[in-house]
């Protein structure tokens, strides 16, 4: 059947939308924008919600268009008559009448109307799609952290609900981590540090540029719990100012770390769970180590590096204390082995030879927990029945609380306090 139809030929031509009248809003901050470059929108199509303290609104398309060039960005503060955006528009420049066959409907077709199952909120949308809902439901939304344009909304034409975000939060904490999602965020501030005065611009150490990466990960992924305790050293150091070589009579120079090393071996060997790594955790398999090979955090002018000592359970305090030095000095040369900083049982980080107490030291992955040292000093402790003066050791021990919990990190550090005691030095020497 034919009939007679209408060809129409357009050109495009850009149209401003500016912020209309909206009441008492007035230099009022923009929260979202919901348009790109390049978007075909339709009338009354939400381009832009503004929020003042009162309430938050959605300004609208007044046309059908293509977006050519948005001029605001979230942050920016608009009032009545400022530009939004320029859109590109059809406009009708000729009109011929032809000839053409009409389409005959099929009374068979049947126009199905689905309406969206909330179930489908586990379906991620493309970013450059735009969620429709309302400036409450987008408050609900944001105040939950939650990105609603991932959501699906189940009422009419899609649009999102608060039981919508609700579901999609229900949906996220049932569903496994997706490791992409732990990736922390970057942030982009609204002024550049130019804006406030000089800067300088330099290249960060490739040694902390690498060693940042990890950093990121062990925090982001490791529940992280720190304990602190002090444990009593005056025996100790007694002991170790006491050593003096056997040949010339003169004093030894032994550091307090490679006595800690030591007591930290006796004190795994004990509490083999510190001695591991997690394998696999949604399978529940760890791997516990047979061997103790003790990470020692080095400041170099590079950046912070962790060489491993290795088999310290076999050496002597003597020779401890002499691959301390060779291995730093390897480190700030930049010359030692890349495999040197792999294959830990557990790493110690001291600032006591630089000052502080205590600390959070963060764990060296894949290790499962690291020992933190601050800076000796003399208190009056109540010991064998009066007040006396003794030398406290501060210790800061974080640990996995996956597999290590607060009960088992306490009795660690009493067994380490222990070994670190009185009478324990000479054993340790040897």
């Amino acid at each position: 059947m034919a009939a007679n139809q209408c060809q129409l030929n357009y050109k495009m031509s850009d149209k401003e939308i500016k912020v209309p009248n909206i009441g008492e809003f007035k230099d009022v901050e923009v929260i979202e924008v919901l348009v790109s470059n390049g978007q075909s929108v339709s009338k009354n199509d939400p381009l832009i919600t503004i929020e003042s303290d009162k309430s938050s609104v959605e300004i609208p398309a007044s046309f059908d268009g293509k977006v050519n060039s948005v001029k605001v960005k979230v942050g920016d503060r608009v009032s009545e008559g400022d530009l939004i955006l320029t859109v590109e528009q059809e406009k009708n420049l000729e009109q011929k009448t032809i000839k053409e066959e009409e389409p005959v409907a099929n009374q068979n077709q049947v126009e199905k109307i689905t309406k969206v199952n909330p179930a489908q909120n586990l379906i991620k949308k493309n970013n450059s799609e735009t969620s429709s809902a309302s400036p409450k439901v987008r408050k609900f939304a944001r105040e939950l952290g939650v990105n609603i344009n991932e959501i699906v909304g189940s009422e009419r034409q899609g649009r999102i609900v608060e039981d919508d975000v609700k579901n999609f939060i229900s949906s996220k904490i049932n569903k496994a981590p997706d490791k992409t999602e732990l990736q922390p965020q970057k942030i982009v501030s609204e002024f550049s540090h130019s804006d406030f005065g000089e800067i300088e611009i330099k290249d960060m150490p490739r040694v902390k540029k690498l060693a940042s990466m990890y950093l990121v990960n062990s925090w982001t992924t490791i529940p992280h719990v720190t304990n602190h305790d002090e444990a009593d050293i005056t025996e100790m150091e007694e002991f170790r100012n006491s050593l003096t070589d056997t040949f010339t009579g003169e004093r030894k120079k032994i550091t307090p770390l490679a006595f800690i090393i030591k007591a930290l071996v006796s004190t795994l060997k004990k509490f083999s769970t510190f001695n591991s790594s997690i394998e696999d955790i949604e399978k529940g398999k760890m791997t516990l180590k047979k061997y103790y090979h003790i990470g020692i955090a080095v400041d170099t002018p590079h950046g912070l590096m962790v060489p491993k000592l290795r088999n310290v359970n076999n050496k002597n305090i003597n020779l401890i204390s002499e691959e301390l030095k060779t291995i730093s000095e390897k480190c700030r040369n930049l010359k030692i082995d890349k495999k040197e900083f792999f294959g830990g049982s557990m790493t110690i980080t001291s600032l006591g030879g630089i000052g502080g107490s205590f600390f959070t030291p963060i764990i060296n992955y894949p290790e499962v927990a690291i020992l933190g040292v601050g800076r000796s000093s003399k208190k009056n402790i109540y010991y064998e029945n009066k007040y006396q003066g003794r030398i406290m050791l501060p210790l800061s021990l974080s640990y996995d609380h996956r597999i290590i919990d607060g009960a088992e990190a306490a009795r660690f550090c009493n067994e380490l306090k222990e070994n670190l005691g009185k009478d324990f030095a000479y054993k340790l020497a040897v």
